[in-house]
């Protein structure tokens, strides 16, 4: 029984139906955010949401009857279930403010598109890497942050005025929104050298430090894929070994079957001789 729920739940179909389930769920979320529609046909949009809500609940719970224990040991199944245990707690009163994380039940797409796993499982597994840069951005940061402090807070208390004002006004200029015109030129009219210190934080900080990000995802991007090539010729060998060692055992029984039938005749033709 459970082997064929097994196949039924993983079958291509079944996997195509609950993707198709999920985007229609989120069509439907975002309609919900409309005055108009909601006026018009509200009633058929939140009873459409919850028959699909519990077929969602049905998926999951074949999942784990199939599984059983190994479905709360993989992180993909967990997230497919914390989702939509959300979506089943009463969104009122302290809880409210679940109703709007109802559409983390789109994000299931993540876990149900391979290449969109593929992408979801290189960035965690980039997560190491991104957060030793992050420090060290933070760092630079907090560096530059004190400088611009110290040397313009006086004269423009808005952007340089305190430690938070400095962070963000650096964030700013590391995106560079307006940092030019907006920022760094102002300064200059009363710092005419403030370019030494604004240009050097704009090489390092967005230049250098935002490639390495991308450096490190690309390579996280990398890793990933070889590995999972690594696994599937690793999966093709054992498959290979298993067909030529099932191969073999049957050629044996064949060789030993034939001196068997062979003896039998010898025998029966002395026998009859």
């Amino acid at each position: 029984m459970r082997q064929r729920l097994q196949a039924l739940i993983e079958h291509q179909y079944a996997q195509g139906l609950i993707i198709a389930l999920i985007l229609i769920n989120a069509a439907l979320l975002g309609l919900e955010t409309s005055t108009t529609v909601m006026t018009k046909a509200g009633t058929f949009i939140l009873t459409l949401d919850q028959i699909i809500l519990w077929l969602f609940v049905v998926e999951i719970s074949l999942r784990i009857y199939v599984h059983r224990l190994a479905f709360f040991k993989d992180p993909w199944s967990l997230f497919d279930f914390s989702v939509v245990a959300i979506a089943l707690i009463p969104a009122s009163g302290p809880f409210a403010v679940l109703r709007s994380l109802r559409v983390l039940r789109v994000l299931r797409l993540l876990t149900m598109v391979p290449s969109m796993r593929r992408v979801v499982g290189a960035l965690l597994a980039a997560i190491p890497g991104l957060g030793s840069i992050g420090l060290m951005l933070l760092v630079f940061y907090y560096v530059f942050a004190v400088i611009a402090t110290n040397l313009f807070g006086d004269s423009h208390p808005e952007w340089f005025g305190t430690l938070g004002h400095s962070f963000y006004t650096l964030f700013q200029i590391m995106t560079l929104e307006s940092w030019s015109m907006g920022i760094a030129r102002p300064v200059m009219e009363s710092f005419p050298y403030a370019w030494l210190f604004f240009v050097p934080f704009i090489l390092i900080a967005t230049f250098t430090m935002l490639n390495l990000f991308i450096a490190i995802i690309v390579n996280a991007m990398q890793n990933y894929s070889a590995a999972e090539h690594q696994e599937t010729v690793q999966a093709l060998q054992q498959t290979q070994e298993h067909i030529e060692t099932g191969l073999h055992n049957e050629m044996q029984s064949l060789r030993n079957e034939i001196r068997e039938l062979k003896a039998v005749l010898k025998q029966n033709s002395k026998n009859s001789s």
